[in-house]
This record gives C-alpha cells, sequence and structure tokens, in this order.
C-alpha cells in the first residue's frame, strides 16, 4: 500500500474523471493508493478539508496557513491554530512554512506565522508539515528554536543534501514529489539516494508538479505510484520495499492518522 503524504483534494482538476472526486480517489486506490492527507493551507479552506477527511474514511488532513496564503500584516491567530486542531480528523498542523523565493518582502510576517505553527505543534502534540523556499538558514533556525519532540516533515523537498541533513538530525522526515522525476533534478535525486529508508515519505502534492510521464497536466493522487517507482529505481529497492516502508513511516510520524 502507498499512501499520498501530501494533496490537496479540495484543488484537484478533476476533468480526467469527469468532475467526480470519488472517481478520482477510487483511480489512486486502483493503483495501490490506500490513504490520503489532505492538506490546509488558508483559513478559508479549513473547512473544506476536514469535511472531506470526515467524508472519506481514507482521508485526513491538516490545518494551516501557506506563508503564500497570509494576509498582509496579519498572522495567524494562535488561538484559531488551537482550536482548528481540535478535530479528531486533523492530524497535522500546517502546511506552513517560509518562501522568500516569492515573496522576499513577506519575510517578518511568514516569520512570525511559522513560530506561531510551531507553538501549537508544541502545544498539541501534532506534527507540522513544512513549506521552505529559499529560506533555509531561517527555516533551520526556527525548527531549532522549536525544539519540537514530535518534529514533522519538510514536504515536497527541493533542497540540498546539507539541509536534508540538517533537519533529518532534528528528528524531521523529508518527502518527496513528482519533482524528483524531472530531467534537470540531478541534485535532488542525490538527496533521494541518501534520505534513511526509515525518514522517506512519498506525495503529489497535487494538483501541482505532476511527475514524469504527466508533467504538464493536472497532477493527480494516482500519479503518486510515478513517483515512489521512480525512487525505488533511484534508491535501488524494489517498488513493493519502497511502498512498504514509506507507509510505516507515514504511520510513524502520523500516529492520529486513521490507516
Amino acid at each position: 500500500m502507498l499512501v499520498d503524504s501530501h494533496c490537496h483534494l479540495d484543488r484537484l482538476d478533476l476533468a480526467q474523471h469527469d468532475g467526480s472526486l470519488d472517481a478520482a480517489l477510487q483511480a489512486a486506490r486502483d493503483r495501490g493508493v490506500g490513504h490520503f492527507l489532505c492538506i490546509g493551507v488558508s483559513a478559508d479552506n479549513a473547512g473544506a478539508v476536514k469535511a472531506l477527511a470526515e467524508r472519506y474514511s481514507d482521508v485526513d488532513c491538516s490545518v494551516g496557513i501557506h506563508p503564500l496564503d497570509l494576509k498582509p500584516g496579519e498572522a495567524p491567530a494562535l488561538q484559531w491554530l488551537l482550536d482548528e486542531l481540535d478535530h479528531p480528523r486533523v492530524v497535522a498542523i500546517g502546511e506552513t512554512g517560509l518562501d522568500y523565493h516569492y515573496e522576499p518582502e513577506a519575510a517578518e510576517l511568514q516569520q512570525a506565522s511559522f513560530r506561531l505553527h510551531l507553538q501549537a505543534a508544541k502545544a498539541t502534540g501534532k506534527p507540522v508539515i513544512i513549506h521552505t523556499r529559499g529560506a533555509r538558514a531561517d527555516t533551520l533556525e526556527l525548527l531549532r528554536e522549536a525544539q519540537l519532540p514530535q518534529a514533522g516533515v519538510l514536504h515536497c523537498f527541493t533542497e540540498d543534501w546539507d539541509m536534508a541533513k540538517a533537519a533529518l538530525d532534528m528528528g524531521y522526515y523529508i518527502s518527496l514529489s513528482g519533482i524528483v522525476t524531472f530531467r534537470n533534478a540531478d541534485a535532488l535525486r542525490d538527496v533521494a539516494r541518501q534520505v534513511p529508508a526509515d525518514r522517506l515519505l512519498v506525495e503529489t502534492d497535487s494538483p501541482y508538479l505532476a511527475p514524469i510521464p504527466h508533467r504538464g497536466k493536472p497532477n493527480l493522487p494516482q500519479y503518486v505510484r510515478e513517483v515512489a517507482e521512480f525512487l525505488a529505481l533511484v534508491r535501488g529497492e524494489r517498488y513493493e520495499q519502497l511502498a512498504e516502508q514509506t507507509t510505516a513511516n507515514f504511520k510513524r510520524l502520523f500516529p492520529l492518522a486513521h490507516l
């Protein structure tokens, strides 16, 4: 069994499945995907991801504010985060983090929001899902500052091995998406070979970043199979072994998930 550890089910392009999310999820199940983690990115979609997790027995969710979804000058309220996390299908907090690639001018606001998410994670014991781009030093500094015992995952990882190792040393997991299949992703494939087997997750980040051979098309949870098969080749492992291991890793990181 595979787990798509990071997908945005409320944002999928469902044209391939005649507009049916039921059909999209079944297509993934038919390819061996047994569980889905639907990710919160804003106050506006927190209700939607929780509703999806309530609707489908093999879907859990997270809640949080993506760094690029922050309202100008306004970090989320800690109490809002704590209230949203108090739900049986919310198994993680995020995605949160830092993205200076697109909004370097918002660094101070993003850091304030990230700290609040980490504070909520510490208060609840739920793992944190981290988005980081163009902000290696500050991301690692804030994670060291937080000292979360349950850690979390750096999702859709695209950084170098030095950052991966620093995060791994703090207890974090590394999740790889379809980007690892891209022709120009040699450096990321080097990281993929080095991540310890018990700290690796796979994801689609659908509807974004479809893997080869679907690149340029809307991504779907069913394509996590392509990501896992490619990673198995890169790491010199059997696909079945990698699927079993990454699913076990998901269960360990997200113990509240309904697998």
